[in-house]
């Protein structure tokens, strides 16, 4: 699964709380309902989605800092190649973990000397949408050899996440994966239209979301441009 999210500013900003996106989890709880005749197919896991946020997977470093000029642009780096794994198979765990890896392909405007960079990025889990979880930040460094304009670097994160909180109720989970036929008096209902179902959901679901950890400044030029 991958997402893109508009996160308050406040989120991708503050400190830690407790310290195109692939998710790579186990397929033995994936669930898939199909509302009906409209054709639209939820699938889900226990696991956290993963993504990167928008505004949040690139960064632009200026010279002078306060320019926003693009003849100004000294580095710019983006997130990519986002893979995360997550093993929900033994019922026994309470705990889920998710672990996401990325790469970092930064580019400079002058190639001229060795020059070490380091970047730092966030790794948030999210419930339902908007509340945090926990959050961490870390540090990406970049090396660029004289003469080079491009550099690139991995960086990971990890979420852990309750089975119980993030496992759908039952009865909700029936309605779901319920097979409907055509002479069926809802064949035509979408379970997802009921709010008590899209509630379960949002509250069982999580995110594990990794982004730059952006400056306000950087952030609203990310918005912006």
């Amino acid at each position: 699964m991958s997402i893109s999210k508009r996160l308050p500013l406040a989120l991708l900003l503050a400190p830690p709380v407790l310290a195109g996106l692939l998710a790579g989890c186990h397929k033995e709880n994936e669930i898939t309902a199909v509302g009906g005749t409209i054709g639209q197919e939820v699938q889900r896991t226990s696991c956290p989605a993963v993504g990167v946020p928008a505004y949040a997977g690139d960064i632009t470093l200026f010279d002078p800092p306060a320019s926003r000029d693009a003849r100004a642009i000294d580095v710019a780096a983006d997130i990519t190649d986002v893979k995360a794994s997550c093993d929900e198979s033994d019922p026994a765990q309470p705990r889920l973990t998710s672990v996401v890896s990325f790469r970092v392909d930064a580019r400079r405007s002058n190639a001229h000397g060795a020059r070490d960079l380091v970047l730092p990025y966030f790794g948030v889990v999210l419930h339902g949408g908007t509340a945090v979880s926990s959050k961490s930040i870390s540090r990406v460094s970049l090396h660029f050899d004289d003469g080079k304009l491009t550099a690139s670097a991995t960086g990971q994160a990890t979420g852990t996440v309750s089975r119980a909180d993030a496992t759908l109720p039952d009865n909700i989970r029936a309605r779901l994966i319920r097979k409907r036929t055509a002479n069926d008096a809802d064949a035509s209902v979408d379970p997802m239209a009921d709010p008590s179902v899209r509630a379960a959901l949002a509250k069982a679901s999580f995110d594990l979301l990794v982004g730059f950890q952006l400056t306000p400044e950087q952030l609203a030029y990310n918005a912006t441009r």
